[in-house]
């Protein structure tokens, strides 16, 4: 099946990360500048474990800024359209619950194994689809719609749902299940604005994500002896 911003009624479409290249652009600097704050705050306090799930806000940023480029090149099919889909899909679908049982404490690890697999099996299809079909890049006013044929594109989406923000709210930690609240609440309602061609509102939800992440790295405090 295809999936497209024109008709999202047949599966999961992408939308814009922000209104305009501008804005990706300085959302996507302001969140990466949030990311190196968890980056360098876990990594004084010497919890390396937690330095992937810290991370996070730098490859949210780095999405934001390549999606300032497919703005520039009017979407279309080229290199910047492709680093975009690959981050969204099957990176970001395998990068969370990996990053979560890296950061969860012990008690929650055997619980976060369902998640995990359901990462990897949704990112090695997300993966496939990306490399047997194009993806294109729509600018349809104050948004973007990116287009891809996906199979079994329903058990794609609870897959990558399960991943992502089931991990996050199985991981045992309160913040991280905030966490994992504020992106299942927030998502649709993102995804609501973008397909009425409103606005898009995803970097302002990434914004307030990285925010919490950032708190959470200020709140596991350093490892005995740092």
């Amino acid at each position: 099946m295809r999936c497209e911003a024109e008709a999202c009624d047949d599966g999961p479409c992408g939308g814009a990360m922000c209104w305009s290249a501008t804005a990706d652009l300085v959302a996507g600097v302001g969140i990466a500048a949030v990311g190196v704050a968890c980056v360098t705050t876990v990594t004084r306090a010497g919890r390396s474990r937690d330095l992937p799930l810290a991370a996070l806000p730098l490859l949210l940023g780095a999405h934001q800024i390549v999606e300032s480029l497919v703005w520039r090149a009017d979407g279309g099919t080229g290199p910047a359209t492709v680093a975009w889909a690959v981050i969204a899909l099957p990176l970001l679908a395998l990068w969370v619950p990996v990053a979560v049982l890296c950061a969860a404490p012990r008690r929650a690890r055997a619980r976060l194994l369902l998640p995990l697999g359901a990462g990897i099996v949704t990112s090695t299809g997300l993966a496939y689809s990306l490399s047997d079909h194009h993806v294109t890049a729509d600018i349809r006013g104050h948004t973007v719609g990116y287009a891809v044929d996906l199979s079994h594109s329903g058990l794609l989406v609870a897959g990558y749902l399960l991943a992502t923000v089931g991990s996050l709210l199985l991981s045992g930690d309160r913040r991280l299940v905030l966490f994992g609240m504020l992106a299942g609440v927030g998502a649709p309602v993102c995804w609501a604005l973008w397909r009425l061609e409103f606005v898009s509102t995803w970097c302002a939800l990434a914004a307030l994500c990285s925010l919490v992440l950032l708190g959470w790295t200020r709140g596991r405090g350093p490892l005995p002896g740092h």
